[in-house]
């Protein structure tokens, strides 16, 4: 008989082995499944009055902003700025050639004197007809004398007719030059006003030039930046031509889109005083304080206009901004991180070991002091000295069993 092969003794062992051990092992006890408790982070609420924060995108402009123009035609001699400079009160920003300005305000002089002089010279006039009136006048009378005795001397026959012709044609030249000069007389007053109102016409004409020419050296009138600048020296440029743009470092206003659904309230808050900031998000970091409402809305919104508190000399109008402004004050608010809320609306409290849903109002953002963002919630749910999680968990949910750091601590 033959002796079975080693491998298959050694796998009928081990099987063998196997089935001895399985069926010797220990029946483990059951185990009842207990609840997971999830590790969470609270924070101790005390609702009271805050401000929200709404983002609003804005243009950098300036109220005060002009644009210089030629008061004259003439070359530029001097232009000591470039385009972009920030300039100091009074320094000299463009001046026209001194060659094109000197010739016309001369002859401005020359017509203001030109019409002095011959308004005098009718007032002279004027008092040398008064004059000649008086001897005109007596010559008149004589003649008037001369012909009566004439007309009595014919009437007796002692002179011929022809005297008597020569006697009245007297009288009549007399009295034609006593009323020519009584016209002239009596016309003066309106010669005088046309004189006085040529005068005055030159001595406007001469005041103009004369500021023109005073214009024709433009000095700044506050610090400013110069911006747009488009033209160079020698050029030659025409009156009212423009020159470059200027506008003041202080006072420079963002110009932000306000929705529809907070105009209202941003109207009332500026009607009632209330004070509402802002501050960019970007670099530089400048403050800026609502100043005005735009006065024409559309259905998206209106526009607010905040002004900036310190002059920025870094930005330059047109720049675009991101800003975060501050809302009327919510009363019975609180302010937590991000992390807490769930959607829009929910929050969870802890309340014996375990999640408590609230439905809250969403009011906008905030900053904490250490500059953090945070959203600001409302509801008349919220009482002081309550509990918000402030972890957010996935599978948060009406109930969940969680657990702090704080009751490891109490547990022996």
């Amino acid at each position: 008989m033959r002796k079975p092969p080693l491998p298959l003794i050694i796998v009928i062992v081990a099987v063998v082995v196997f089935v001895v051990l399985r069926a010797m092992r220990p029946t483990p006890e059951p185990v009842s499944p207990g609840e997971r408790s999830w590790r969470v982070e609270t924070e101790v609420i005390q609702p009271q009055a805050l401000q929200p924060r709404l983002t609003l995108y804005g243009q950098l402009e300036s109220p005060q902003r002009f644009t210089v123009v030629a008061p004259l035609a003439g070359r530029i001699a001097e232009l000591p700025v470039r385009d972009g400079q920030q300039v100091a009160e009074g320094e000299l920003l463009v001046a026209l050639d001194e060659a094109d300005i000197a010739p016309r305000l001369l002859q401005a002089e020359a017509e203001l004197a030109d019409a002095e002089a011959q308004l005098a010279s009718e007032r002279a006039g004027q008092r040398n007809d008064q004059r000649a009136l008086e001897l005109e006048q007596r010559i008149l009378a004589n003649a008037e004398a001369a012909l009566a005795r004439m007309q009595r001397l014919v009437e007796r026959e002692l002179a011929p007719r022809a005297e008597l012709d020569n006697a009245e044609d007297t009288m009549e030249r007399a009295a034609l030059t006593v009323a020519n000069r009584q016209r002239s007389i009596d016309t003066f007053a309106h010669r005088e006003a046309a004189l006085q109102a040529r005068v005055q016409r030159s001595q406007s004409a001469l005041d103009s030039m004369q500021r023109d020419a005073e214009r024709s050296r433009f000095v700044a009138p506050y610090d400013a930046i110069v911006s747009q600048l488009q033209v160079a020296v020698g050029d030659q440029v025409n009156a009212n031509q423009a020159l470059f743009g200027l506008y003041p470092l202080a006072g420079m206003e963002v110009r932000a889109a306000l929705p529809q659904v907070y105009s209202q309230a941003y109207l009332q808050a500026l009607a009632a005083g209330e004070t509402i900031r802002a501050e960019t998000l970007d670099e530089p970091v400048v403050t800026l304080t609502l100043v005005r409402i735009a006065g024409q809305a559309d259905a998206s919104g209106v526009e607010a206009l905040f002004q900036l508190d310190e002059p920025a000399p870094s930005l330059r109008i047109g720049n675009l901004l991101a800003l975060s402004a501050t809302r009327p004050t919510r009363e019975n608010s609180v302010a937590l991180p991000h992390s807490a809320l769930y959607g829009n609306d929910t929050i969870y409290a802890l309340e014996d070991g375990r999640m408590q849903r609230l439905e809250v109002e969403r009011l906008g953002e905030t900053r904490d002091e250490q500059g953090e963002r945070r959203v600001l919630v409302g509801s008349p749910d919220l009482v002081a000295g309550m509990q918000i999680i402030v972890t957010h968990l996935p599978n948060a949910m009406q109930g969940l069993k969680v657990d702090t750091a704080a009751d490891d601590e109490e547990q022996p």
